[in-house]
């Protein structure tokens, strides 16, 4: 299936890749791996905070889902489609967070389960999640990837 396609599938929309917002690229290629930088959720009140306090677990799910379909128009920018993926190697995700909120990997579940929804086998990854004090703009999620792609 197309990749495209099943992204709408689920109902959800590839928005255009973001220009960087400072002094680096969207992405860097070694051979066939694609290294991505961070992406984070839209600058918007509902994204924004420490989880669990200014944000709830699953609004910063959402976030990391909308952060996902960034990153996957990054991945299209660089190579001219998500088809050409070949597999999610790893993701690193960033959760601003209060110093004693442990659910890091539930909030970016919403990334990996993403992914294993839109590539199926290809979406499986190594994955670190972790806590931070804070994060750019003082968005509730960072997330960035290794992402294997054809020639």
């Amino acid at each position: 299936m197309n990749i495209e396609a099943r992204i709408a599938e689920l109902g959800y929309t590839l928005p255009e890749a973001p220009a960087p917002a400072g002094s680096y690229v969207n992405f860097t290629r070694s051979g066939n791996l694609l290294f991505l930088a961070g992406g984070i959720p839209p600058v918007e009140e509902t994204y924004q905070g420490k989880v669990p306090t200014d944000t709830t677990i699953e609004t910063a799910q959402e976030a990391a889902r909308l952060v996902t379909l960034n990153r996957l128009a990054v991945v299209k920018d660089a190579v001219g489609s998500l088809d050409k993926v070949k597999q999610i190697v790893t993701v690193n995700g960033f959760v601003n967070s209060e110093p004693d909120f442990y659910g890091h990997p539930t909030v970016i579940n919403g990334c990996s389960d993403l992914l294993v929804e839109i590539f199926g086998e290809k979406g499986i990854h190594s994955r670190t999640a972790c806590g931070v004090a804070a994060l750019p703009l003082n968005v509730s999620v960072e997330i960035n990837m290794i992402v294997e792609v054809e020639n």
